[in-house]
């Protein structure tokens, strides 16, 4: 499924957290990876996680947003390394 992104917001990401989007794009290839529903009023907020990988825990917000058809959009908004309390809820099973 494709994945789109504001090109300056990635821009801002990236100077800001030091995670791009393409590379936040990769948490969703991960067999192991974890989302939770965020509502929210600009749409259905996701919040994914995923294993370390290449040392690496990531956070990623993204939203869904059905159009006029059957396809879903998903839009990366935010990307960042997850704080240890994210990392232990992840690897606990509690996220």
């Amino acid at each position: 499924m494709p994945w789109t992104w504001d090109p300056d917001k990635a821009k801002v990401n990236r100077a800001k957290h030091g995670l791009s989007f393409e590379t936040a794009a990769l948490v969703f290839d991960d067999p192991l990876h974890a989302s939770k529903q965020d509502p929210h009023p600009d749409g259905d907020r996701w919040h994914t996680h995923r294993t370390r990988r290449r040392g690496l825990a990531a956070c990623c917000p993204y939203l869904a947003r059905r159009n006029r058809g059957r396809r879903t959009h998903r839009r990366i908004i935010s990307a960042r390394k997850a704080t240890a309390h994210e990392r232990k809820a992840y690897e606990e099973g509690s996220f």
